[in-house]
């Protein structure tokens, strides 16, 4: 059969209408010569085929026919975790993995991404949406923020740079600030001061305050260590009422602590208070019978 895969194309293997799972995965391989592939997905050949039964009922195992989307994720995860680092061979499996479906998987994607974060595959997380990308899919603004994050953790703090300014910063009025201020962290923490303070001059174009005051004292250091002390003075000036409102903020946050501590301590007293009258309440007549007998 394999032999007759080669010879026919995968023109042909995708139009065959009662054509396994198994065999499907194989022509993608075999046509693609991908040795990387071709051991990324041998497990999941195994998986649907290992126990024999598909050859006695022909019907059971076709093209993903009883393999539910939990095991096909969990089966992407365990593969991506089992590579090598080597793009031909992530690629190769994510190919295989997507070669039988009809719509790509975006959402399955996406859970094998979150799935990624939790095992911190932050080099993975990379190539993954590098390929999704590549196939013209998750062009959002969130797998945007995912991808800056994966690179931010992965160390390739110019690359997120030059992402950045190809897909994200040409649109700074719709930018949501949390994104925004993890790229200000990042140009912060490798040095790349001319950057964060280009960054932040193009929100300060569109009026856009900044939300917490973090922000505001990176960009004030920055300029200070730039040597533009008087850029650092207008900037802690233009925006002191987030300092101030912030102190307010932590302020009520200590007197709502105080006040609950308070709250307990009064409950604690009085709980307290009330045992010792019973105590004395019931000493006073035990001594009352006493006397009487």
């Amino acid at each position: 059969m394999i032999g007759h895969l080669r010879r026919i194309g995968v023109g042909r293997v995708q139009t065959l209408p009662n054509f396994s799972f198994k065999a499907t995965i194989e022509a993608r391989m075999l046509i693609s010569n991908t040795h990387s592939a071709a051991v990324a997905a041998s497990p999941l050949l195994q998986s649907v085929h290992g126990d024999g039964n598909s050859r006695q009922n022909p019907r059971r195992n076709q093209i993903g026919d009883n393999v539910s989307k939990k095991d096909k994720i969990k089966f992407l995860i365990t593969t991506l975790l089992d590579l090598n680092d080597s793009k031909d061979s992530v690629y190769g499996a994510l190919d295989a993995w997507v070669a039988w479906e009809q719509k790509f998987p975006i959402a399955s994607i996406k859970q094998v991404l979150i799935a990624l974060e939790k095992e911190q595959q932050w080099h993975r997380i990379v190539q993954v949406i590098k390929w999704m990308l590549s196939k013209g899919q998750g062009t959002t603004m969130g797998t945007y923020a995912q991808f800056i994050r994966a690179l931010d953790m992965d160390h390739r703090a110019k690359e997120a740079h030059e992402f950045w300014l190809k897909k994200i910063g040409r649109d700074l009025h719709s930018v949501p600030w949390q994104l925004c201020n993890r790229m200000i962290s990042i140009y912060y923490r490798n040095n790349m001061l001319e950057n964060l303070i280009k960054l932040f001059k193009g929100l300060e174009a569109f009026d856009r305050q900044p939300p917490e005051k973090s922000i505001v004292q990176k960009v004030a250091d920055s300029y200070e260590m730039l040597g533009l002390l008087e850029e650092k003075e207008r900037v802690l000036e233009k925006y002191n009422h987030i300092f101030v409102e912030a102190g307010k903020g932590q302020n009520k946050k200590l007197r709502n602590a105080s006040s609950k501590k308070n709250k307990k301590s009064g409950k604690a007293f009085l709980s307290h208070f009330l045992y010792e009258c019973h105590f004395l309440m019931a000493t006073k007549l035990c001594a009352v019978n006493m006397f009487n007998d």
